[in-house]
């Protein structure tokens, strides 16, 4: 049994089957693995899914690392859960991606996958209420599991549930294209939570304003206690004489990057090493740097399309700067993903081709999950490009300011969390505008060595402000107080 338990699709280790038959385990890293690092692992469980074969083989064989449990779901439940709702039809609506004269459709299909994603959440509901301490504090990750909270509050009243969302969260009129019936299960699901945290308060402020509503499910408002800066959603399931009220509490908590740690992962001799032929490619040229999964809403054709419009309208900069670009393949069994990808590709193509010369490559691009090479490139930044449509944070905008060797401008999308911490020394962008891009490219370039140091070393203050351990302890402190 555990007093403090953490629910997510990916948990902190993976495993593979050697060819001799015996498991290989990997360590995961990210915020979340730092952040219940704070945390005794004797108190403590995280439940998570067997993502693949080397997973599900190590759940059969009984073998776990300490703390970790995992679920091994049926393959195709999960995957009509996590590609068939997670990801093509939740990430799309936070994100504001449909395509609209085509997509979304509602059919008999989707709510068969719906169905899977209803079983999906119902097994770790099932396993949090069987391992969690009475009292004890539950904090559920992501748009994966956004109805768990509303399922354990039923299995297990007595727990402190907490669900933080990673991703934005859609607008009132984008959210309800959901047919109704799934928006109230979505919604109830989410409302079952102690405390719902988002990144930012345009986030959470467009969650507060989707969840008002007065139906035959129930009621909810927007709750804001005069004097104080606390809000929720006060909320009572049906309209029976034992329907009672009960308040959601809606935070804010901008997750930060660890500073000491990303520096020391920055400097290490792989990373030398790779920086070293990075600087040979370049040459004494200006940088601009990306580093991104091939992710719909990262925008990154549009980014190359403003790069390619600063060549043209500001010819000056040919053969004086290199666009370090990396595109980490991202969800290749989704075909819009696959075609993204070779979208990106080709357009990298195109522009070396109309603007390269033997001496001069215009786009370094690297489609690879490369991490020493991005480690590498943000070292080498001058210019550190983030132009999502739309992003729950963004770290990388967080990450380049931190490691950047001689000081870096953030040309960064209005659309990025990251924006509400970042945007007053950052050179701002409306992610579609093609023209304002090319022309804060331009600045980024232009600005003088003093002020882009100042800037940088505000960025890199702001970004190490809420690191990891931080972020995860202070909603865990507001989820016991609640």
């Amino acid at each position: 049994m555990a007093s403090v338990l953490v629910a997510s699709n990916r948990g902190p280790v993976s495993y593979s089957v050697r060819d001799d038959g015996s498991l290989s385990a990997r360590r995961g890293g990210g915020g979340l693995v730092s952040g219940l690092s704070a945390v005794s692992s004797e108190d403590s469980l995280w439940v998570c899914a067997a993502l693949g074969e080397g997973d599900r083989e190590a759940v059969r064989r009984g073998v776990a690392e300490p703390g970790v449990r995992m679920l091994d779901i049926d393959p195709e439940v999960y995957a009509d859960a996590y590609n068939g709702i997670a990801n093509s039809v939740l990430w799309f609506l936070h994100h504001h991606l449909y395509d609209i004269p085509r997509e979304p459709v509602f059919d008999a299909a989707f709510r068969r996958r719906w169905a899977s994603y209803r079983a999906y959440n119902r097994a770790f509901a099932e396993a949090l209420a069987a391992a969690a301490d009475e009292g004890a504090a539950v904090l559920v990750q992501d748009y994966h599991l956004a109805l768990v909270p509303g399922m354990l509050r039923e299995l297990r009243p007595d727990l402190r549930i907490g669900h933080f969302t990673h991703t934005p969260w859609a607008e009132p009129g984008y959210l309800r294209m959901l047919p109704e019936d799934i928006l109230q299960e979505l919604l109830w699901g989410m409302l079952g939570a102690d405390e719902l945290g988002f990144h930012t308060a345009m986030w959470s402020g467009a969650f507060m304003q989707g969840a008002s509503f007065d139906n035959e499910s129930g009621t909810a408002v927007p709750y804001f206690p005069a004097g104080t800066a606390w809000r929720g959603v006060e909320h009572r399931r049906g309209s029976g004489p034992g329907a009672q009220k009960r308040v959601t509490n809606v935070s804010v908590h901008p997750l930060g990057v660890d500073g000491d740690d990303l520096r020391a992962l920055a400097h290490r001799p792989e990373v030398d090493a790779r920086l070293a032929r990075l600087r040979a490619e370049v040459g004494d040229r200006k940088t601009i740097v990306r580093v991104d999964r091939t992710e719909l809403s990262k925008n990154i054709l549009r980014g190359l399309m403003a790069y390619r419009e600063l060549l043209t309208t500001h010819p000056e900069w040919r053969d004086r700067v290199v666009h370090l670009a990396s595109a980490y393949p991202s969800r290749q069994d989704l075909e819009s993903y696959r075609a993204y990808t070779a979208s990106v590709v080709a357009l990298a193509e195109e522009i070396n081709a109309e603007f390269g010369t033997a001496d001069w490559q215009p786009v370094l691009l690297s489609v690879e999950d490369d991490f020493t090479r991005s480690l590498a490139a943000y070292r080498l930044a001058d210019v550190a490009l983030v132009n999502p449509v739309r992003d729950g944070m963004n770290l990388v905008a967080k990450e380049i300011p931190v490691v950047s060797e001689a000081g870096c401008a953030l040309v960064l999308s209005r659309g990025a969390g990251a924006y509400e911490e970042l945007h007053t020394d950052a050179l701002p962008v409306n992610p579609f505008d093609i023209t304002e891009t090319a022309e804060a490219l331009h600045r980024a370039l232009s600005m003088p060595p003093a002020e882009r140091a100042d800037r940088t070393k505000r960025l890199a203050t702001a970004s190490t402000a809420l690191p990891p351990q931080r972020w995860f302890l202070n909603q865990l402190e507001a989820l016991r107080g609640s």
